[in-house]
């Protein structure tokens, strides 16, 4: 056995060979297990008639009766089909739109050209969701927003957007495609410059025109960023994006049958009831659902292409 200054153990031997490595790693796994692990004791709420007064070792154990009050209604239907309808629009339009960007930014030839429209699509990302949802609001506002101002002129009569939930699941989807798309294209102009020039340069020689590089060699050696960024899209699909959702509809409770979603509800349940038991039950679900989805779309990916799986 192999030994460091007599220490003569496998494990004690890796950590102190690599000891700078881990120390290098110590921070990234601190925040892990503060921010992501030890949270995870939240969970026993929703197995508990939790009071803040007993704490969560001391509140009662009432086992599934959280689970009951959620499943006996109608609602989790309809926020689960909207987070997973929601999410699959997003995941679709946004991943789309940010292959199509990143190819057409790669054909751009002016470099000065290339870094302003890198920087024109990358732009929206950071901007807040509140702002965006001033915006939002500006743009679809019943008495002065800019698009019943331009049907009006058009000749056309101006809609009641926000008395109109049928509406907005698409509305969400472009805001969330504008805000995003730019960013998730910079992740696939990467894997294209990462291509070797070699595949285009045999391609001319053959008489391929740019359209048809893009279909034959771009978009097939794109396939592994692809499956992996839609796994890991399908492994969010039951977590909405709160902070957009909450930002931009708020309490408007016209539009809840087509844009609540699991976490928008569950906020509620703890903001309207103040029953953590509830809203913990609720989230238990949401986890569950997704790591059922995760299992499953990478046991699909398995079998599609073996090499963009995830584990």
């Amino acid at each position: 056995m192999r030994s460091i200054k007599g220490v003569r153990s496998g494990f004690i031997y890796e950590i102190v060979k690599n000891r700078y490595l881990y120390l290098l790693a110590l921070p990234g796994i601190l925040f892990l297990l503060i921010f992501a692990y030890m949270p995870m004791l939240g969970h026993l709420l929703a197995f508990q008639n939790y009071r803040l007064s007993d704490g969560l070792f001391g509140s009662e154990w009432v086992g599934f009766k959280n689970f009951e009050f959620f499943f006996g209604s109608k609602d989790w239907l309809r926020v689960t089909w909207n987070t997973v309808f929601l999410n699959g629009l997003f995941l679709v339009f946004g991943l789309g739109t940010a292959v199509v960007l990143a190819v057409l930014l790669n054909e751009v030839t002016g470099k000065w050209f290339k870094k302003t429209a890198q920087s024109f699509v990358f732009l929206p990302y950071f901007i807040s969701w509140l702002v965006v949802s001033m915006m939002v609001q500006t743009m679809f506002s019943s008495t002065e927003g800019m698009m019943n101002q331009a049907l009006t002129a058009l000749g056309s009569e101006g809609v009641d957007w926000y008395l109109t939930p049928s509406v907005w699941p698409y509305i969400l989807t472009f805001v969330y495609v504008w805000k995003v798309a730019g960013y998730n294209s910079i992740i696939f102009l990467a894997s294209i410059t990462g291509i070797s020039s070699e595949y285009y340069e045999s391609a001319k020689m053959e008489g391929a025109s740019r359209f048809q590089q893009i279909i034959y060699i771009t978009l097939p050696l794109l396939r592994p960023i692809i499956i992996i960024m839609t796994l890991l899209g399908i492994g969010r699909i039951f977590y909405g994006d709160f902070g957009m959702i909450y930002a931009i509809i708020g309490d408007v409770g016209v539009l809840f049958p087509t844009t609540d979603v699991i976490d928008t509800y569950a906020y509620r349940a703890l903001r309207q009831m103040g029953n953590f038991s509830m809203s913990s039950a609720i989230i238990l679900y949401q986890s569950f659902m997704g790591l059922i989805a995760v299992i499953f779309f990478n046991w699909l990916a398995r079998k599609i292409d073996p090499d963009s799986r995830l584990f």
